[in-house]
């Protein structure tokens, strides 16, 4: 007979929870095996009872876990009751060195009586308690202050079934679609079914049945379901709807990015998907930094990953033919463009950060500057030389006094200057959306505040706002997702193939920005105009192509709200 005990200490009141839960229940196949039981505050002792000396004890810290649940048995002659908690520590891999979340359960027959629904109603408070005092040990970073998804959360997944290699469909139902019932997060399914479909569907939708939208894809549908929500009337509410991403593309940047602010170990493919809907599960929302970005035409977009123009951007695009072999797509379009490698002429204007960014309400928290890995530079030993440089030698990569504008180029203007203050974001009274106060028209000259590059020559231009570009690609080191900043990069013309190369393979592990490179440069910002002036290239907005012409952008620091832990 299976005994329980329950100990309320006042000290150990926490938000409700109360006190230590003590009971023996026995094992679900073998009744002959019985185990002692604790539930505190932050854990869940096991320990198995015998008359051996030293028995073993296991502990599973309630941060690992994402809920529990109560049930009857599938024989109706058992009276016993059940109860199963889900955890997904950090646990060595099989076969490979590194640790990654994976997935254990530890299920309890409850008969402490004959009367089956006393056992169920016991099994039941031990699966409550055990839920209520996992959602008190999210894993919160230190210093950042969270908010949390209402619960129960209903969630609204959106899954793009042709993103990566046409697998997102069946990721979800072998791994998310089980851990969101273990968590007990009711959800609706929605499958896209053409391009824009989850834009046209959020900007309608009626957001108040949902406490938050989950995106299985790549990095693409997210930027369709930003959008959608800055196009709707009350956009201000709306884009304040919890954000979650699960890794479902190829590229999976946000995916990789959300999963290193989480401090967790490195991973990828399937333990990067697993991460993402445990993070899904324990549902801490922060902010998440939104970029405004107007192209010639006058369309704007919300961006939330990354623009860039030349090398990247035609990487992005011209691999989409090889998307059926899944993230490698990347390497190989690299490669191709590599041996190929072109020379893209423009102009490029920016508003540098000068002073270090006025953290939001939300998140209180040290902005660490990109890590230095300290190794050989991977750089110094290659030629840089391979590719003409046609623009004339100058003694300093920047100015900030350029004169004789023509129409739609970057110059400065004295009567334009703007403070270098963080912005809070403001509303047009007329449109009722953000203004981009940093931003001048693009026909009209940059403002003296703003620092214009003196080459006209690149081989790539990146603006990113995330830590990674892709699942393996580190780019920025010290991002976070609301730092308010735009981590601007640019190669300048002259750089060897291998070189480029080298650089790209130090950006899997952060270590390009110590390689010493001399056609790399970083700079942080808050806003940009880009101007290509030659005919080839092209420019991408979150991985995705658009119009080809002058571009200018503007961080919206905090905008949105990110399910990140």
């Amino acid at each position: 007979m299976e005994k329980d005990a329950s100990d309320a200490d006042p000290s150990r009141q926490r938000n409700g929870f109360v006190g230590v839960l003590y009971g023996e229940f026995t094992d679900t196949l073998n009744d002959r095996v019985r185990y002692s039981v604790s539930l505190t505050e932050s854990a869940l002792t096991i320990q198995r009872i015998s008359s051996s000396p030293g028995r073993t004890k296991v502990v599973f810290n309630l941060t690992d876990c994402i809920g529990c649940r109560a049930y009857r048995g599938p024989d109706s002659a058992d009276v016993g009751a059940y109860f199963t908690a889900y955890f997904y520590p950090f646990k060595r891999r099989w076969m490979s060195a590194g640790v990654a979340r994976q997935r254990v359960e530890q299920c309890f027959r409850v008969a402490l009586v004959q009367d089956p629904l006393a056992n169920l109603q016991e099994a039941e408070r031990w699966a409550h308690a055990i839920r209520d005092a996992s959602v008190l040990q999210a894993p919160r970073r230190d210093g950042v202050v969270y908010t949390e998804v209402r619960r129960p959360c209903r969630i609204m997944i959106l899954v793009n079934p042709h993103s990566g290699r046409g697998q997102a469909l069946q990721l979800f139902t072998g791994h998310i679609q089980g851990m969101l019932t273990e968590a007990s997060v009711p959800f609706t399914l929605v499958i896209t079914e053409h391009q824009n479909h989850a834009r046209e569907l959020v900007r309608k939708a009626d957001l108040s049945q949902w406490d938050a939208l989950a995106i299985m894809s790549g990095d693409g549908l997210l930027a369709e379901v930003i959008n959608g929500l800055m196009e709707r009337e009350d956009w201000q509410e709306a884009i304040q709807t919890p954000l979650g991403i699960l890794p479902g593309g190829s590229g999976n940047a946000l995916a990789a990015s959300v999963h290193r602010y989480s401090q967790s170990p490195p991973a990828w493919n399937e333990e990067l998907l697993l991460s993402c809907g445990f993070m899904l599960c324990k549902g801490l929302v922060g902010s998440l930094d939104l970029v405004s970005i107007h192209l010639a035409s006058r369309q704007r977009l919300f961006s939330f990953l990354s623009l860039a123009w030349g090398f990247v951007a035609d990487v992005d695009i011209e691999s989409e033919k090889y998307r059926h072999v899944g993230a490698i797509r990347f390497l190989m379009g690299t490669l191709v463009r590599l041996a190929s490698l072109r020379v893209y002429q423009g102009r490029l204007a920016y508003l540098p950060v000068k002073e270090a960014p006025r953290l939001p309400k939300e998140s209180v928290k040290e902005n660490h500057p990109p890590s230095t890995p300290q190794h050989p530079s991977l750089c110094s030993s290659l030629p840089c030389q391979l590719i003409p440089n046609t623009s004339p030698k100058l003694s300093s990569r920047h100015t900030c006094n350029s004169t004789n504008s023509n129409h739609n180029s970057i110059t400065n203007s004295s009567n334009n200057a703007l403070t270098t203050k963080r912005p809070d974001t403001q509303t047009d009274g007329k449109t009722g959306t953000p203004v981009d106060s940093l931003l001048p028209g693009l026909d009209q000259p940059v403002p003296e505040s703003w620092t214009v590059v003196k080459e006209e020559d690149f081989v790539l231009v990146l603006a990113i706002y995330q830590s990674h570009l892709a699942e393996d690609l580190w780019t920025v080191p010290g991002a976070m997702a609301d730092d308010g900043l735009i981590h601007l990069f640019y190669v300048t013309a002259g750089i060897s193939r291998p070189a480029l190369l080298r650089l790209f393979l130090a950006m899997e592990k952060g270590a390009h920005l110590a390689c010493g490179c001399p056609h790399l440069v970083y700079e942080k910002v808050r806003a940009l105009r880009l101007e290509p002036t030659s005919q080839q290239g092209m420019i991408t907005v979150d991985g995705e192509m658009v119009e080809y012409g002058p571009v200018q952008a503007q961080i919206h620091p905090g905008l949105a709200r990110l399910i990140c832990g």
